[in-house]
């Protein structure tokens, strides 16, 4: 059995070793396409002019989300904002937690929906926003509460949101850089190239090529398994906030058992959740590839990495 200051110390340095080796890939595979770009369209090999583009594009469109998502996101599920009176227990539970780890609460919402789930989102834990659906507040009682609500709490503290926001401007990036060679490509346009040039540039185009079709996807599964790491830190964080793994053991399995998927759950926010809404389920070696694309990790895991701290 490992404590907890145990389990989160490896978490930390397994997400720190995945954290920088996307960035080096990136970077990398950025300098290729780039290159191959600049070659494509006639210039010496060496430049970067692309790269700035593409990252001003991706940072742009995330910059804005960055500090909107919260408002994009409760719009979209159709939350409430949470009574102080009428989700009495909420409040209590959030405040609770909140002062024991010293961060202000974070506003409460609501979301009118009998399938038990909640997420987080916010900036810092300043602009922090804790969702819950009514169907957590009504099928958990306050010790998983306060399991689940720990769970969300540790993605405030540890500002996991700035960080996914980090990594989504590198995914951008690359896709970006990718999506454009392939168009020029595929469209024409680029100079021919003269045989003083020698073979570098056709070994480059090459290369380029193969980066523009296979780094948008390798980023995204590297910016899929930081995802997952993240959800076993938050996991690790509730058992050290409310010292009981038992009750966050006991609500991922209510959530995960529940037949009702959430309405109001889109692709684009099933990630924010603390268990897939959709309630999919797949087995064998088609099941662990289908993993690979999931934001978070299999229920049967976290639970017997949750177990493991009893």
């Amino acid at each position: 059995m490992k404590n907890i200051y145990e389990v989160e110390s490896a978490n930390k340095w397994k997400s720190a070793i995945i954290v920088a080796f996307f960035l080096v890939f990136v970077f990398f595979a950025a300098y290729v396409i780039a290159n191959a770009i600049g070659i494509y369209s006639g210039y010496q090999p060496g430049g970067l002019g692309f790269v700035g583009i593409a990252l001003i594009v991706s940072g742009i469109s995330t910059f804005v989300s960055y500090y909107f998502s919260d408002r994009i996101v409760l719009g979209i599920s159709g939350a409430r904002k949470a009574n102080p009176e009428e989700d009495k227990l909420f409040t209590q539970v959030v405040e609770n937690l909140c002062i024991g780890i010293g961060i202000p609460k974070p506003t409460l919402y609501v979301i009118d929906d009998p399938s038990p789930n909640a997420f987080a989102t916010g900036r810092d834990p300043k602009h922090a926003v804790i969702c819950a659906t009514s169907g957590l507040l009504a099928k958990l009682d306050r010790t998983e509460l306060e399991g689940v609500f720990g769970h969300e709490l540790t993605h405030v503290r540890n500002y996991d949101t700035r960080l996914m926001s980090v990594v989504s401007v590198m995914v951008g990036l690359v896709a970006l850089l990718g999506d454009w060679f392939m168009q020029m490509m595929w469209f024409g346009g680029g100079r021919r190239r003269s045989n003083s040039e020698g073979d570098l540039g056709v070994i480059l185009l090459i290369v380029g090529i193969i980066f523009a079709i296979l780094s948008p996807i390798i980023a995204t599964l590297i910016q899929l398994a930081i995802s997952r790491r993240r959800e076993f830190m938050a996991d690790a964080g509730s058992v050290e906030i409310t010292r009981q793994p038992e009750g966050l053991i006991s609500a991922l399995e209510k959530i995960s058992s529940d037949p009702e998927p959430l309405k109001s759950a889109n692709k684009a926010t099933a990630h924010l959740y603390i268990s897939n809404p959709f309630k999919k389920g797949s087995h064998g070696v088609v099941g662990k590839l289908a993993h690979l694309f999931d934001t978070h990790p299999p229920i049967p895991e976290r639970i017997k990495a949750l177990q493991n701290m009893i």
